[in-house]
């Protein structure tokens, strides 16, 4: 052999033995680079502050609203606190943390929210990096408090999980367990205030701190022994408090599974059998007017109702479709939905699902109850100024049922016997569904009017508005519109227009009316309902009545003389397109349904169609008639606003 090619061997072999000792010696080389690393950033990471932590992880601000709330009570009590924004703090500096405190949300796919994903994933990496060590926290005392929802599943506050096994694995060392809040229970502020009392009270110095085995941990990282390979593994996370148990203290994680297995978490359990509605959502509901129908159903006055009893005007079906509005019911058979639409008017109060799961009351039992509720609130409009003798005594016997109280209404597996007992007793079915079950759909019986919530025309502003709990939602909502094409009977698209949100697809949306081939368009204008954390919209997002018949006339149009623009009803800024070769005749619109003759074709159990129900629509709710889309029958009341008048 040359020398040459010796000294190449030589040289080989050198390198080889290098490699092999630095792949044995992996923990004591991690070892040296921590202490490396200390000796060269020692001197500003062992200066501990003297304030605080407290991060907020929020996409809706639900956690930035808990955050806030706990920040001021810290404040109150003098401890110091900064209230920081993931988005505007660099995470290299936790090194000089003592005390950090974490409120995370957890939201799409389980990711972080989008402020929070650098902080988020520089943990994850850090944690997973042998060069940044195990100790580069260990001055840190840290507590997390996780805002998810159940409905979710193995995704549920996955993002707080995380950040607190990578904080520990980092050398934090935890103030108190993570806690867990669900948002779907409905004892979120309760779950994260009695949370936030234990952190108080830590800090005070009244109650030990829980980190026995995290000293353990920190004792052992430090000691001078050898490494095993097992020692690069992550240390197995502690108990941790999942809060599925609303009623008091939420058990460990090891309870939770047991309790899952027995069916009780999310729901409440009776003599074995899971009921939608817990006591807290009970709570939530009734405190909003709902009347509770036994565990999965409710019913509610709707305030058209009350106005068509004091002579003072119907709502807008009453304009569009002849309803009497004194004599509708509003009610669902199921609470509970799969969407979290960010214009929810009950604040995700509801329960949420993706299938049924909950102890089933009878369908008879249901209607016979929400009647009879019903009465009851229609009796307690007697005496009350303006109310019409006549119209309460009418009011009393309901000849039309809204079923979109709330919820998924088809959800509930006796859609149909309930919808036939309606029909039975000649009471009309306005039925919307989310557009999320279409098995569902195509097994309906004919409902009197069917509708299918259109939130959205793209699959981007589908999952940004309706939050959906389904993963396929696209894939639903589309399979959806194709289950309403068959139905033989009047079916609607509802559009609810929420601006700076979906009030820009005009052509996206026009592209959905042969998927679904709706007799009507519904477009009505998003309510805001007050100020809520788990939605972002304010009065800016809510269109103006001219708004609406812009986006509808330009709808209209892209139909290319399919769709017409028909009625509106100004007070609830709202308009209609309908079908011109189906619902236009001889020049006159007939969008006014003969519910007599609906109710006589159903009891045939033959087969009928929209158009052998239709009825004339009156001049006065036709689109651009000087009334409005108020009955002239009526009388117009308009409330006195009293605003301060500018200085």
């Amino acid at each position: 052999m040359s020398p040459s090619a010796r000294l190449t061997l030589l040289s080989l072999l050198s390198a080889t033995a290098t490699l092999y000792f630095l792949y044995k010696s992996r923990n004591r080389q991690r070892r040296l680079l921590t202490h490396l690393r200390r000796a060269v950033v020692g001197t500003h990471c062992h200066a501990p502050p003297k304030r605080g932590k407290l991060f907020f992880l929020s996409q809706t601000n639900t956690s930035k609203v808990l955050a806030q709330r706990l920040h001021a009570l810290l404040t109150l009590n003098d401890i110091p606190f900064d209230l920081v924004d993931p988005k505007d703090y660099e995470p290299e500096d936790l090194c000089k943390e003592t005390l950090v405190l974490v409120v995370a949300s957890t939201w799409d796919n389980g990711g972080p929210p989008h402020d929070g994903a650098f902080l988020v994933n520089w943990l994850a990496e850090s944690a997973d990096d042998f060069r940044v060590g195990a100790l580069v926290l260990k001055d840190c005392r840290f507590a997390v408090f996780g805002v998810g929802s159940g409905s979710y599943g193995e995704t549920f506050n996955a993002v707080a999980r995380d950040v607190a096994a990578k904080l520990r694995k980092l050398g934090g060392r935890e103030l108190v367990e993570l806690e867990e809040g669900d948002v779907d229970l409905g004892d979120l502020n309760g779950v994260f205030d009695r949370w936030s009392q234990k952190i108080l009270e830590v800090l005070n110095g009244n109650l030990k701190e829980n980190e026995q085995g995290l000293e353990n941990y920190v004792v052992e990282s430090e000691s001078e022994g050898d490494f095993s390979e097992e020692d690069d593994d992550e240390v197995e996370e502690s108990d941790v408090v999942d809060l599925e148990d609303i009623a008091g203290k939420g058990p460990s994680r090891r309870s939770a599974v047991a309790a899952k297995a027995n069916g009780a978490v999310n729901g409440h359990t009776v003599n074995g059998e899971k009921e939608m509605v817990t006591p807290v959502i009970r709570a939530n509901l009734e405190k909003q007017g709902y009347k509770v129908i036994g565990s999965h159903s409710g019913v509610k006055i709707c305030r058209w109702t009350k106005s068509q009893l004091r002579g003072r005007g119907g709502c807008y079906k009453h304009s569009f479709y002849g309803i009497e509005s004194h004599r509708c019911m509003e009610a669902t058979p199921s609470l509970a939905c799969a969407n979290k639409c960010v214009f929810c008017w009950r604040h995700h109060t509801n329960p949420v699902g993706k299938s049924w799961q909950w102890k089933m009351d009878d369908p008879l039992v249901i209607v016979d109850t929400a009647i009879d509720l019903h009465t009851k609130m229609i009796k307690q409009m007697k005496g009350v100024p303006g109310v019409k003798a006549e119209r309460l005594s009418e009011g009393l016997s309901p000849r039309h049922c809204a079923l979109s109280l709330v919820g998924e209404p088809i959800m509930y597996p006796e859609i149909n016997t309930l919808v036939d007992e309606l029909h039975r007793r000649r009471i009309s079915t306005f039925l919307v569904t989310n557009a999320q079950f279409p098995e569902k759909i195509m097994s309906l019986k004919p409902i009197t009017q069917l509708y299918v919530s259109v939130d959205a025309a793209t699959k981007d502003s589908l999952k940004a508005i309706d939050r959906p709990l389904f993963g396929d939602f696209w894939e639903r909502f589309l399979d959806s519109l194709k289950a309403l094409k068959e139905k033989q009977q009047r079916t609607v698209y509802r559009l609810t227009l929420v601006k700076g949100w979906n009030t820009e697809d005009i052509d996206a949306y026009s592209s959905l009316f042969d998927v679904g081939n709706p007799d009507f368009i519904e477009i009505k204008g998003v309510t805001y309902c007050g100020s809520s954390a788990t939605s972002k919209l304010t009065m800016e997002n809510v269109p103006w009545h001219y708004d609406v018949k812009e986006f509808s006339e330009a709808i209209a149009r892209k139909s290319d003389g399919a769709y017409e623009v028909a009625c509106e009803h100004v007070h609830s800024c709202c308009v209609l397109l309908a079908k011109v070769d189906k619902f236009k005749v001889n020049g006159q619109w007939h969008t006014w349904i003969d519910y007599e003759k609906f109710h006589d074709l159903v009891s045939t159990g033959e087969p009928f169609t929209s158009n052998d129900y239709m009825a004339p629509t009156p001049s006065w709710a036709v689109y651009g008639a000087e009334e409005g889309g108020f009955d002239p029958q009526h009388t117009r009341y308009r409330k006195e606003r009293h605003h301060k008048s500018a200085r």
